[in-house]
Order: C-alpha cells, then sequence, then structure tokens
C-alpha cells in the first residue's frame, strides 16, 4: 500500500519541524519547505528519513504563488500523490506596537504570507487532491496552523492578528468546500510555544502562564503541536471537519 505523503511548509525550525519530524514516524512520506535550502532543512530532510520516511527537501517561498503549483508537481513525481498540507509557515510583526503607527509594509507582508499565500496553496493541493479518487485507506486533509491570535487579540501585534483571523476564516472555507469529497480541514491555533519565533518574549510569556494565564501553568511546545496535527492528519478524530483544535493549555477557555 501507497504511504501518505505530507507537505509541512515551514518546516526548518519550531513547530514545522516537530510536525515533519512526527508525521514521518507516523507513516507519512514528508517534503519538507523552508524559505531557503541550508543546514536547518538538511538536517530535517536527514532525520525524516532517518525515521523510515522517504523526505524531500522543497525550498520555496510559499507567498510565491506561480512557484506552489510546480512544488506540489515535484512532490507527485518523487514522493506520490499528495495526501495532507499542513499549512505552518508564516511570520510575524516587523515591530511591535501601538496599532496606530502599523506601517502598510508590515500590514501588507502579514496578510501576504499568513492569509494569501495559505490561501493559494489550500486551492492548489485541494485541486490535487480532488484529482485522484477517495480512498478510505488513506485521510485526506489540509491542517492550517494559525494561532490563537486569531480569536485573541493583541493591540501590539495588530496586523498579525488579523491575518491570523483570516487564515482562521479560510480554513472554514475549506472545510465547507471539501467536505462532500471526504477532504478534512482543520484550524490548530497553538497559543504559547517554546519556539525560536518567540524567544525574545517567551520568558515573560512562562510567567504570565505560571500566574494563571494558562490552565497548564507552563508554556507549551513544538512537540504538543506536532502530536495534535498527526491525530488529524491520521484520522484519529474522525467525522470531524472545519473545527478550530486549541492547542493552548486552556488559556482562551472563558473564565471569571
Amino acid at each position: 500500500m501507497a504511504r501518505p505523503v505530507a507537505l509541512v511548509t515551514g518546516a526548518g525550525r519550531g513547530i514545522g519541524r516537530a510536525i515533519a519530524l512526527e508525521l514521518a514516524r507516523s507513516g507519512f512520506d514528508v517534503a519538507a519547505n523552508d524559505l531557503a535550502t541550508g543546514v536547518e532543512l538538511d538536517t530535517l530532510v536527514a532525520e525524516i528519513s532517518a525515521a523510515g520516511a522517504a523526505a524531500l527537501a522543497l525550498p520555496f517561498d510559499i507567498s510565491d504563488l506561480a512557484a506552489q503549483d510546480a512544488a506540489l508537481s515535484r512532490i507527485e513525481a518523487e514522493l506520490g500523490p499528495l495526501t495532507t498540507l499542513v499549512n505552518n509557515a508564516g511570520v510575524g510583526v516587523m515591530q511591535r506596537g501601538d496599532p496606530l503607527d502599523v506601517s502598510e509594509e508590515s500590514y501588507d507582508r502579514c496578510m501576504k504570507v499568513n492569509a494569501k499565500a495559505l490561501f493559494f496553496l489550500c486551492q492548489v493541493a485541494a485541486k490535487r487532491l480532488l484529482a485522484h479518487p477517495r480512498d478510505p485507506s488513506r485521510p485526506r486533509s489540509i491542517i492550517n496552523v494559525t494561532s490563537s491570535n486569531a480569536t485573541a487579540a493583541s493591540a501590539p501585534r495588530s496586523e498579525y492578528c488579523a491575518s491570523k483571523a483570516a487564515a482562521s476564516m479560510i480554513s472554514k472555507c475549506f472545510a465547507v468546500r471539501l467536505g462532500p469529497e471526504g477532504i478534512a480541514v482543520y484550524d490548530v491555533q497553538p497559543g504559547l510555544i517554546e519556539t525560536p519565533m518567540t524567544a525574545p518574549v517567551i520568558d515573560s510569556y512562562r510567567q504570565r502562564a505560571a500566574d494563571g494565564l494558562c490552565l497548564f501553568p507552563w508554556v507549551g511546545q513544538p512537540e504538543d503541536v506536532a502530536g495534535v496535527v498527526t491525530s488529524l492528519a491520521t484520522n484519529r478524530l474522525p467525522y470531524t471537519t472545519g473545527h478550530v483544535i486549541s492547542v493552548d493549555g486552556g488559556m482562551l477557555l472563558p473564565r471569571f
């Protein structure tokens, strides 16, 4: 039986790296994307191969829409038909600050990568998924890794919040379109996760989590998100689609 094939964007480090490795350990062949080739991507591909999976380094800028279809063609040629897309790549704000001071450049950057690129990669992947007959033994899914800030407002990162809220709605729209085809779509929203991107602020988040911001009084790890994504990709939450899965230690639970 052919192995499932996943594309993980932004896989060079942090959450994307953990997802790519966990999928490989769970029986997937993996195309690992990063912005450019380098030590991080090469090391990841070697680790995926060591886990017994076929691995493909796939460096390209996801916001280059013309490159998306070519990337998926290469995956199909070298690994086989795509079964799983994990849209994980994203960018933060250029500078935290007052929403009244946000630059057009920072706003457009967040929207271009976090929302527009995600939308069109969902689109091109969906067309590829639909080109092959449905096989119940090979679950098909699109898993978009957004953020708790798709739900919770953070004024110093307002343009980031707006882009992640857009990504969350994109997930819902594709879930509606692809549900009749048996393709599940999810919105995974990480909370306080210790990654290279959060390194400059993680100590303050760690203290806030301990002080009660999260129900679990600690920050999460990339492996926590990877476990959730892999559960979704392997259909361990059957008969579900369109859902928001918060990996946030209970941070967003309303309480008083």
